[in-house]
């Protein structure tokens, strides 16, 4: 059976590649392709270039049946690659396609670059970017953490005057854009225009969201002050941590590591076994979550 490749148009295939990536997901991940929730969370944030999305390569067998995906995240200058597991020898034709879709004008250069995102495992994708000039980044690597989830779930402690909540009893778009842009560093002075507040609002409200499971922490004055988005996908039962900020002014006492702990908590308590995050920082070691593979960033330019 031929494999024919064809555009990607969202109102069609958003849920078919969200389907994609349930039906071939495997445990801890080794399957190497996107966590499901990654998908919807790229979708609805606010940093998206939706104007590119028809750029993402499809590639289907005769029947209609979706074999392979590439995508960017945000923004074009990045390839990421979805397989079915038995059409990983499509490697070459979508670096192909990639490289003549997803690039973009480094804006420090001048020059055309793709970032091919690579899994540490995947030893022949290493060896074909290798064998065409792409170069290891390390800085722009994306590590798979994971924290198994074992019952019963410890005590989660939080300081005096402090309390836990979810977007479930108490939705305030307003304070939970005050914490994320403060606590993404974007300085005091907080935008709270409607158009801004309803960003927030698609960022967290996405099909498959939960609003119990966005946590935050109150202060004693009752701002959010910490802030952790939460996913839980049910069919394997894993949870994904995305985002967490933390106020400037409230951070190093225990505040995220409470909101991401209690994350976790509501997802065990719905049937995870697991939860998931992509990165390094030592900040989620020191919860627990230990590391299950790299996503290697391997960029080439082209002029």
């Amino acid at each position: 059976m031929s494999v024919e490749l064809r555009r990607y148009n969202r109102s069609n295939d958003y849920d078919l590649i969200d389907a994609f990536l349930i039906a071939h997901h495997r445990p801890g991940n080794m399957d190497g392709n996107w966590l499901e929730p990654e998908w919807e969370y790229m979708h609805f944030h606010p940093g998206l270039d939706g104007s590119s999305l028809e750029k993402i390569g499809i590639w289907e067998e005769d029947d209609g049946k979706m074999v392979a995906v590439a995508h960017y995240e945000l923004r074009l200058g990045e390839a990421f690659f979805e397989f079915h597991p038995y059409y990983r020898h499509l490697r070459v034709p979508m670096l192909d396609y990639a490289e003549a879709n997803l690039t973009t004008i480094s804006k420090s250069t001048g020059r055309r670059y793709l970032c091919a995102y690579v899994n540490d495992f995947d030893t022949e994708f290493r060896t074909l970017v290798e064998s065409r000039g792409y170069k290891d980044d390390p800085e722009g690597a994306r590590p798979l953490y994971r924290f198994d989830i074992i019952g019963p779930f410890p005590p989660i402690t939080i300081p005096d005057g402090f309390r836990l909540t979810s977007l479930a009893d108490e939705c305030d778009w307003a304070r939970v854009h005050r914490v994320m842009w403060r606590g993404f560093d974007h300085g005091d002075d907080v935008p709270t225009n409607d158009e801004e507040l309803d960003s927030r609002r698609r960022m967290f409200d996405t099909p498959k969201a939960r609003r119990d499971l966005k946590i935050a922490v109150v202060a004693p004055d009752g701002e959010f002050v910490s802030f952790c988005g939460m996913f839980y996908e049910p069919t394997h039962r894993y949870a994904l941590v995305e985002p967490v900020a933390t106020d400037p002014g409230y951070r190093r006492l225990g505040l995220g590591k409470a909101a991401v702990l209690e994350g976790i908590r509501r997802c065990g308590a719905l049937g995870a076994t697991a939860a998931y995050v992509r990165t390094d920082l030592q900040f989620y070691q020191a919860i627990g979550f230990t590391k299950a593979y790299n996503t290697e960033c391997w960029v080439k330019y082209f002029d």
